[in-house]
């Protein structure tokens, strides 16, 4: 069995995303009926879904959750054991199955126990993890979702594999040089406290002064108090804000639907926004264009942030004062 994902993208800008659910089994207590745990990923890093194939042993590999890797349609995949990851024991009552995602450009395949369904829902329905639920899975997840009388973690697949691969992760050119003199001002909306730090490093370094927010909801809000602002003093918005740099998945409101209401915002609709995220490739791309984004950057590739915001806020003032 193989299912494939590419049909069932959503619209972009609705603020809704679908995920795959999926559980890990775990032995029942004294011999009893096996635990299922709930899991879920974002439909857009899905590829397909397949039976478990063939494994070839992968030589120097450190971590025992992954056996090894296999070859789909030419292309050789690495296979992560997600209950070995999360440090459960694997108790399959059915055949197991293999999601194999992408993101970050780079293709990499989960083991699980079971596939139940795709479900659409909006990112408003989506929670931040407590402390505690994100000590349950070894701090990979990203949100919780309460939907037909059970728990589903969101998981971040994307910290497992930096984890396993460093060489995957997200790292600065250190050789990077960036001039001085002019000060821009940045607003970040990213739920990830590590990735809101790191692009706030990477700005700063770039002479931005920087304001984070945690999600697509809270940066347009700040926006709208921008607005105000400005209309009370008289000033235009870029004195205050002249960049916004966002993720695409958050909880509450996704980086599309952020980018789609500044776009249709009369005023706020020349203020570039560029969207950052591991799930922009070219199969994808086009979800970010659709809601006006000005750039669309891969995580991998974050340090090209700061300079492609420069050129952006450079492209923005020409074009002002040649209007």
């Amino acid at each position: 069995m193989s299912t494939n994902m590419t049909n069932i993208l959503l619209e972009a800008g609705t603020n809704e995303l679908e995920i795959v659910e999926f559980y890990l089994e775990e032995p029942g207590p004294a011999g009893g009926e096996p635990y299922r745990g709930y899991y879920g990923v974002n439909v857009a890093k899905v590829l397909e879904i397949i039976r478990l194939p063939r494994i070839t042993e992968m030589p120097q590999v450190s971590h025992p959750s992954v056996l090894g890797a296999f070859n789909l349609r030419s292309q050789i995949i690495p296979l992560v054991d997600l209950s070995l990851w999360l440090k459960k024991t694997r108790h399959d009552s059915e055949p197991p199955k293999v999601i194999v995602c992408e993101f970050n450009n780079v293709t990499t395949s989960f083991l699980v126990s079971g596939v139940n369904r795709i479900h659409r829902i909006s990112w408003e329905e989506v929670e931040a993890p407590n402390k505690y639920m994100s000590s349950l899975a070894s701090n990979s997840i990203t949100g919780v979702v309460r939907l037909e009388g059970r728990i589903i973690f969101l998981l971040d697949l994307e910290k497992i594999v930096a984890e396993l691969n460093p060489e995957l992760g997200l790292r600065f050119d250190e050789n990077v040089t960036w001039e001085s003199g002019v000060q821009y001002r940045a607003l970040i909306a990213d739920d990830s406290t590590l990735i809101r730090e790191m692009i706030g490093d990477l700005l700063h370094k770039a002479n931005f002064l920087v304001e984070k927010t945690n999600h697509g909801g809270e940066c347009w809000e700040r926006l709208q108090h921008i607005k105000k602002i400005a209309e009370a003093e008289n000033r235009p918005v870029t004195d205050y804000v002249q960049v916004v740099i966002s993720d695409i998945e958050m909880p509450n409101m996704d980086g599309h639907n952020l980018t789609k209401r500044i776009k249709e915002d009369p005023i706020l609709k020349d203020l570039p926004v560029v969207l950052f995220s591991s799930i922009i490739t070219d199969k994808l791309r086009h979800k970010g264009e659709a809601v006006g984004a000005d750039d669309q950057i891969s995580k991998p590739e974050i340090t090209h942030v700061a300079k492609r915001a420069v050129d952006l806020i450079k492209s923005r003032i020409a074009a002002a004062a040649t209007a």
